[in-house]
C-alpha cells in the first residue's frame, strides 16, 4: 500500500477527501481548544503508520478516524496528568442553553460512549462504521450508544428534547 502513499502529495491526495471528517471529529473529542493539535498528531501519526494501512480491512476514513479518535485519547490522557492546566470553557456567550447543557452532559460520558455519540450522531456514520473505528463489533457500538442515550437522558432529564 505504501508505493501510493510514499510521496507527500500522494499522501495528501490520500487524506484530502477524509480531512473534514477528521476536523469535526477531533473538534468533537479533543480537549477544549486542542483539536488543531489532535488533527496535526494524527495526520502525522497517519504519514508514520501509512504502511499499516490495508485496504481489504476497512476504508481509508475509517482508519483515520481511528486515528483521530485515539490522538483525542491521549490529549484527555495528557490533561488528567496535568490536573493544574486550565481548561476553556466550550460555551460562547451566545451559545444556546439547550447546546451548552447538551456539551456538558456529553462530557459525562465515558471516552467511549463519547467517540459512538461522535461517529453515529455528529458524523454521521452508520453503525458499522462506527464499530470499525472503534475497533469492537457493531453489536457493541449499539451497546454504547444505547448506554449514552441512556446517560444523556439521565443528566438532562426525560423532557430534554
Amino acid at each position: 500500500m505504501t508505493g501510493r502513499l510514499d510521496g507527500r502529495d500522494a499522501f495528501g491526495e490520500w487524506v484530502r477527501p477524509h480531512w473534514d471528517g477528521m476536523a469535526r471529529l477531533a473538534r468533537r473529542l479533543a480537549p477544549a481548544g486542542d483539536w488543531e493539535d489532535v488533527l496535526q498528531e494524527s495526520l502525522s501519526a497517519a504519514w508514520r503508520k501509512r504502511a499499516q494501512f490495508d485496504a481489504e480491512r476497512g476504508t481509508p476514513r475509517n482508519w483515520l478516524l481511528a486515528i483521530v479518535a485515539d490522538q483525542a485519547r491521549k490529549g484527555h490522557r495528557r490533561i488528567a496528568a496535568h490536573p493544574n492546566l486550565p481548561l476553556e470553557d466550550t460555551a460562547a456567550a451566545g451559545d444556546n442553553v439547550a447546546d451548552v447543557d447538551m456539551e456538558r452532559a456529553l462530557t459525562r460520558l465515558t471516552g467511549r460512549q463519547r467517540s459512538a455519540v461522535a461517529l453515529y450522531y455528529y458524523l454521521g456514520l452508520p453503525v458499522a462504521d462506527v464499530a470499525a473505528v472503534m475497533g469492537c463489533s457493531a453489536g457493541t457500538a449499539k451497546s454504547t450508544l444505547a448506554d449514552a442515550r441512556q446517560r444523556l437522558r439521565r443528566e438532562l432529564g426525560e423532557d430534554y428534547r
